[in-house]
């Protein structure tokens, strides 16, 4: 079972949701990275369930470190940490235990592991376990933003409504990144966001769900970073957003957008500005042949609709080998754009880590090693 990410830098994962905690093993950290609890417990509360428009499960996220971390610092030796389940109702899933649901991982979970799965609440493949992504990807973009490189989500489309797009010139961009950092419904223009929640509510009341696209962008990049063909930048975040649930489609820069483009109208000019090399436009997401040019990284992904939905639904008993009529019971998003805006975040800053470090180093992390700036 593939639970690991990386090269230099890695991250495992471990845990079920029903079970006694999930977490991540982080390995390849450099010694003396400043552990900032709050910031870390502000990028889970991101991710928490909240108000009408999320499930009525709430956890308390409080990240504990087993290992790896002294004296608020990282030790530079495998960092453990885990979030405890406390919040779980099983029984809502025996009721229909035998019952596979449209749209989850139950019948080819079962054909994996020969039905030794743990099934409850979806088991190793719930959403739960985007918990610890996110408790590691805050400590990675603690590493990031001390070489002032910021990352940043919106819901650019949610149940057909569209937000307004992002800046295009680097340090407009960057600021709004940084103020969508701070709200807990992720978008610039706050009027969609308000149609957004009143229709997931809808949906809900629908027993019904919705998904969107969710826009990313990095700013602070230096050119030069990534490999080409398998260890592309592409390669590697696409890698790390497939691996988020829900997640069925992801595009960079103008991504399928090409397909109607002539190459005069596609390519990105170069040109010199303040002595720097900049291209005049950015339809390629800041990457050429697989490694970042030094604009701005954009990338999107589509989340589909939460499939436990309380409608009734055709499917198949295991256990009787029937045909039957399922309808969920117990808590369920009606969306999860907007908590999964915190996971697209906490990947994005995973995979530059890793990058990063194969590049220069682990002790990059910490100013330790040469940084290009050509």
């Amino acid at each position: 079972m593939k639970n690991t990410f990386g090269t230099a830098f890695t991250v495992t994962l471990f845990g079920e949701s029903h079970g006694p905690a999930v977490g991540a093993v982080l390995d390849g950290l450099a010694p003396g990275i400043a552990i900032n609890p709050e910031f870390i417990a502000h990028e889970m509360d991101k991710r928490r369930a909240a108000g009408a428009i999320s499930t009525a499960r709430q956890e308390a996220d409080e990240v504990e470190f087993l290992s790896g971390v002294y004296n608020g610092f990282t030790t530079g030796t495998p960092l453990c940490l885990t979030l405890r389940n406390a919040n779980t109702h099983s029984k809502d899933y025996t009721r229909t235990g035998h019952l596979l649901r449209p749209g989850h991982a139950d019948y080819t979970a079962s054909q994996k592991y020969l039905g030794f799965e743990d099934p409850r609440g979806g088991g190793h493949f719930s959403g739960r376990l985007t918990a610890p992504i996110v408790a590691a990807g805050a400590i990675c973009r603690q590493i990031l933003a001390a070489h002032g490189i910021t990352i940043g989500s919106h819901l650019a489309q949610c149940a057909g409504i569209n937000d307004t797009p992002l800046p295009t010139t680097e340090p407009e961009l960057t600021e709004t990144l940084t103020q969508l950092n701070t709200r807990q419904f992720a978008v610039i223009n706050k009027a969609a966001g308000q149609e957004m929640q009143q229709a997931i509510l809808a949906a809900k009341q629908d027993q019904d769900s919705v998904g969107g696209l969710l826009e990313t962008a990095i700013t602070g990049l230096p050119a030069g970073l990534g490999e080409p063909f398998f260890g592309s930048v592409e390669s590697v975040l696409s890698a790390l957003f497939f691996s988020i649930p829900a997640v069925k489609g992801v595009e960079f820069g103008l991504g399928f957008g090409f397909a109607p483009l002539r190459g005069s109208d596609a390519n990105d000019p170069f040109v010199l500005q303040n002595g720097q090399i900049k291209t005049q436009t950015n339809h390629n997401g800041g990457l050429n042949g697989g490694i970042t040019n030094g604009m701005p990284v954009v990338l999107r992904a589509v989340l589909k609709p939460t499939p436990s939905i309380a409608k009734p639904q055709n499917t198949v008993n295991v256990a009787t080998g029937t045909q039957q009529v399922l309808q969920l019971h117990g808590r369920h998003d009606p969306c999860v754009l907007h908590r999964a805006r915190a996971v697209a975040d906490a990947m994005a800053a995973i995979g530059l880590v890793d990058l990063f470090s194969q590049r220069y180093g682990t002790l990059w992390q910490t100013g330790g090693a040469p940084h290009c700036t050509v």
